[in-house]
């Protein structure tokens, strides 16, 4: 995916506002430096050049004025910048021709322009700029060495025409090297940072996410013993009860609505305990792969599906993570489930496995069904927080308690209609002997 599109919105709009006022700064000081060089001179010159000059810094004032307000009344914000930076890369071309040309100093703005792309735009479209960049340059210095066009030089030794064709095409050739490669190494740089801030973002949200968890678990703990104890005792006495009445069929049918209530309020209280203290868990060296493709065969052949889920498994062999069995079936079930149920009709859950560099196994879990919009995916961890009519709202939250127990990374991408990507991330571990 572009990542131009994974940038938040917000991010991306100030980052054309930050562009826009580097725009009117960079023409305040074209303009500022133009008039100290006019007045050195007397009388002051006023030619072709400057009139041009001019023309071209009262066009990028009334275009930044005409973005700004572009700006609060669209939401293609990525075309947006297409439409800024192509018309930047024409203001580049417009001042070396106004300064010379072949001869001008100002080709280095060239790679002004590319390094701004970089920061909104992938390295694929950097890339693509900077050769509109370099073919501009080229053309224009072509026709000048050709004799077509005819730049504003003070002396007629500093026009192209009047140096070998090698010189020529040398200085062309390092231009464009220089945009190409700026464009790469910017891009590369521009990703790694936009990537680092991703992380970030996650980490500060799953902190927040256990602060909120630790708190409500301990409040959750005590409250779900004290329900246990008195519904057991209430579900004994109607048994008995039950037993010892004679049989008649509304009674008989409303004592089987109050034992399948009060089973439901049982097992709601259990998963409400292991929401707020997970059992103790009998830690192995298990082989990750091995444990996956089992459940996931399992959860594929399970007859509540009907046979509608097709799961297709990506998954590295030879990677062994610390963990009780029991734990990552629940994790990997819940998942599996939980992405099941987001998909109506026919479907496919695809299943990753790959180890990472920093000693970490990753794996992630994208399902192509309903998705869930920003608003839902916030509070998505939250207990008893569901958008399904027979859901408790524990799922997730108990999948997000076991692991932070493991030291394990959980994060949850999803869009409407297109499907939802569950990310884990546990210690790996060293082979057993």
């Amino acid at each position: 995916m572009d990542h131009a599109l994974q940038m938040p919105e917000k991010d991306f709009k100030d980052k054309l506002k930050w562009l826009m006022l580097f725009r009117v700064l960079f023409s305040t000081l074209l303009l500022g430096s133009s008039v100290i060089l006019q007045l050195g001179d007397s009388p002051p010159p006023i030619g072709p050049p400057l009139k041009l000059l001019y023309g071209l810094i009262a066009s990028i004032f009334f275009l930044s004025i005409l973005y700004a307000l572009v700006l609060e009344r669209t939401k293609k914000y990525i075309t947006f910048a297409y439409v800024q930076i192509l018309i930047d890369t024409l203001i580049v071309t417009v001042i070396l021709f106004v300064t010379g040309s072949f001869s001008s100093i100002f080709s280095f703005l060239y790679l002004v322009v590319i390094i701004y792309s970089s920061m909104l735009l992938s390295i694929r479209e950097t890339l693509v700029i900077a050769a509109i960049c370099s073919i501009q340059y080229g053309v224009m210095v072509d026709l000048e060495y050709y004799g077509i066009i005819y730049p504003f030089v003070a002396e007629k030794a500093m026009l192209a025409s009047s140096h070998p064709w090698n010189q020529v095409l040398y200085k062309i050739l390092i231009t464009m090297t220089a945009c190409f490669a700026v464009a790469f190494l910017s891009s590369f740089l521009s990703e790694q940072v936009r990537s680092t801030r991703k992380e970030l973002r996650v980490m500060e949200s799953h902190v927040k996410r256990v602060e909120k968890m630790a708190a409500v678990g301990e409040m959750a703990a005590g409250l779900a013993h004290e329900i246990k104890n008195p519904l057991a005792s209430l579900t004994g006495s109607i048994q008995l009860l039950n037993e010892d009445n004679h049989y008649d069929p509304d009674h008989d049918r409303l004592m089987h609505i109050i034992l399948r209530e009060a089973d439901r309020l049982s097992s709601l209280a259990n998963n409400f305990l292991m929401y707020a203290r997970p059992p103790a868990a009998k830690v192995e060296t298990i082989e990750f792969d091995k444990v996956l493709i089992e459940t996931a065969e399992l959860f594929e052949k399970d007859a509540s599906h009907d046979g509608r889920i097709t799961i297709a498994k990506n998954i590295q062999s030879g990677i062994w993570i610390s963990m009780d069995p029991v734990h990552l079936r629940q994790i990997l079930w819940n998942l599996l489930l939980n992405a099941s149920e987001a998909i109506d009709g026919q479907g496919v859950i695809d299943i990753e496995m790959y180890a990472l560099k920093n000693k970490r196994a990753c794996i992630k879990i994208t399902d192509d069904g309903c998705g869930m919009s920003p608003e839902d995916l916030k509070p998505i961890f939250d207990p008893f927080y569901t958008t399904k009519p027979s859901g408790t709202g524990l799922g997730l939250s108990i999948v997000h308690r076991i692991l932070e127990a493991y030291d394990s990374w959980f994060n949850v991408e999803s869009e409407v209609n297109k499907g939802t990507t569950f990310t884990l991330q546990f210690k790996q571990m060293d082979s057993p002997v």
